[in-house]
């Protein structure tokens, strides 16, 4: 099966781009100056990421807002035009299918689900439109979207709208234009700083990505691949689909109840998931922090009194903090924070303690 490319393919490659396969696409996972100085590019002023290989579904119908509180777990009655959230898509028995975003529009609702699970997700949710009937369209080849991170991504963007960007607060979003071309702008992302994720139509994406470069290289703003948007994603203990929430799992064991609301009814996976909170979980998603030199990676072993009890679903060496940090699935009576463990590298056992994500918490994020 032949590789997909972004509308930015063609900038990444200009730009020096390590290109690599991911979830069916061509993109850049570092450029020249190397993960960390991109890390630490997001941490102190901006990064610009394409992430437009996300999929996006568009919902609508009178009985739309119907049709996404049966199938996800957060409750998307709260939302107000302008505003998104986060969820989760679980199936009937409490699995994760997917992690998503909700946004809801004027008269529809827009759905961004990861890039690896789109056919997999619309499939799913189309079997139950007719039920709600709903229009439910894959509107994914329609967008491209770029990100805009750092504490200093709204000083930069600021020079390229005339939106009010101080009005949009965190999570919420709204419609207007980028360097003269429509948009969305949503004060969303991935990163744990301040920034904005910015849908436009791919024919604009590559005018406005360099538009973007070009006033903000006073504040330093570089490009940024997939590399250094796991490190960031990783310092704030954000999951990743495939990594740490995958279909084997379910949202509360994977420390997802809080956008878990199992009042609602009717809600597909709703007695499922109610059955599992009531009889517990026997497993929990932690993070972890090394207290001795060592770089934790997928897939280590991970020990507790020299008895193997789970594995690193996700770790790194911290460029900002400087020590290994990492997640992982550990028997429910490891999962409080404090919880002495060992990390298995190259059969070694380094020692860990449990801890309550975010490893960094000085992110610029103003919610």
């Amino acid at each position: 099966m032949s590789l997909l490319r972004t509308p930015l393919f063609e900038e990444h490659v200009r730009a020096g781009g390590k290109i690599v396969p991911f979830a069916g696409y061509e993109m850049p996972v570092q450029y020249q100056p190397g993960i960390t100085v991109e890390h630490n590019a997001v941490r102190t002023g901006a990064g610009l990421f394409d992430v437009s290989h996300m999929g996006e579904f568009e919902v609508s119908g009178p009985r739309a807002l119907d049709f996404i509180q049966y199938l996800t777990t957060n409750d998307a009655s709260k939302l107000e035009v302008g505003q998104a959230q986060y969820s989760t898509l679980p199936k009937e028995d409490g699995t994760l299918l997917d992690d998503l975003i909700v946004y809801r529009l004027d008269g529809r609702y827009l759905i961004v689900v990861n890039a690896s699970n789109r056919e997999k997700d619309f499939d799913w949710m189309s079997q139950y439109a007719p039920k709600f009937d709903a229009k439910l369209v894959d509107v994914s080849d329609n967008y491209a979207l770029l990100a805009l991170q750092g504490p200093r991504a709204a000083e930069i963007l600021a020079r390229l709208t005339d939106t009010p960007l101080d009005q949009i607060g965190y999570y919420r979003f709204a419609e207007g234009s980028v360097d003269g071309m429509q948009a969305i702008i949503s004060r969303t992302g991935y990163t744990g700083e301040d920034g904005f994720e910015i849908f436009l139509g791919n024919d604009d994406a590559a005018a406005v990505w360099r538009r973007i470069l070009h006033v903000g290289a006073p504040e330093g703003v570089m490009p940024v691949g997939l590399g250094a948007r796991d490190s960031l994603r990783l310092e704030m203990g954000y999951a990743l689909y495939g990594n740490d929430l995958d279909e084997s799992r379910n949202p509360l064991e994977a420390g997802l109840g809080w956008v878990t609301k199992l009042d609602k009814d009717p809600f597909l996976a709703g007695d499922a998931l109610r059955r599992i909170k009531e009889n517990g979980t026997s497993q929990r998603l932690v993070g972890f922090r090394l207290t001795e030199r060592g770089f934790p990676r997928h897939g280590y072993e991970i020990a507790h009194q020299g008895e193997v009890v789970g594995t690193v679903t996700s770790g790194t060496m911290s460029p900002t903090l400087g020590v290994g940090i990492g997640m992982g699935y550990v028997p429910t009576a490891l999962a409080a924070p404090g919880t002495t463990i060992d990390i298995l590298i190259r059969s070694q056992p380094i020692p860990a303690e449990v801890v309550r994500p975010p490893f960094y918490k000085s992110g610029s994020i103003k919610r």
